[in-house]
């Protein structure tokens, strides 16, 4: 993120945050953000493509863009950096044949230099299911003690009962509004 869209997020009197949610296919993207903002979730169907939801939350304008994770569809997350304050990565912590993927595809986003600066959520999705991976035992998978220069927090949550959810979004607005909102 470039100085200029800091000072113009500085000076706007609309607190407005772009978070892009990805993460693998069938991983919960779309149900978590139905979920927060307060939607059904009974019927949910994979996304081809994406889907912007704008939501008011803790005094902020969310702008979510939930991206599909479908293998062919994972070339054009890159597409979706620019101007991104907030990286929510979505995990299915019943799926663990898929967690090598998982950690590749994270790591090969958090390499992208447009996404140098945005706060990494990590939302270790679907804990309600058991034999699902712990939210510690997913950062060991995902290697997350490795990024130093990074701001990264891992939360445990279910989409379907909304534990987690809040306190996830909590820490990633917070620290978004620490860095872009600071000189107010």
């Amino acid at each position: 993120m470039g100085l200029l869209t800091i000072t113009k997020k500085v000076k706007s009197s609309e607190k407005e945050l772009r978070l892009l949610m990805v993460g693998l296919d069938n991983a919960g993207k779309t149900t978590i953000v139905k979920r927060i903002n307060g939607e059904d979730v009974s019927t949910i169907s994979p996304t081809l493509g994406f889907n912007i939801k704008t939501m008011s939350f803790l005094g902020y304008r969310l702008n979510i863009w939930d991206v599909g994770g479908q293998k062919t569809l994972r070339s054009y997350w890159r597409n979706y950096y620019e101007a991104t304050d907030g990286l929510v990565w979505v995990v299915d912590s019943a799926d663990g044949r898929r967690m090598h993927d998982c950690k590749e595809e994270l790591h090969t986003l958090l390499s992208e230099e447009k996404l140098a600066g945005a706060s990494l959520l990590i939302l270790a999705n679907k804990q309600d299911i058991p034999g699902a991976l712990s939210k510690d035992e997913i950062a060991v998978v995902l290697g997350l003690e490795t990024m130093e220069k990074r701001h990264w927090h891992i939360e445990g949550c279910s989409a379907l009962t909304a534990e987690g959810l809040l306190q996830g979004f909590n820490w990633c607005i917070g620290d978004i509004a620490a860095r872009i909102f600071m000189f107010e």
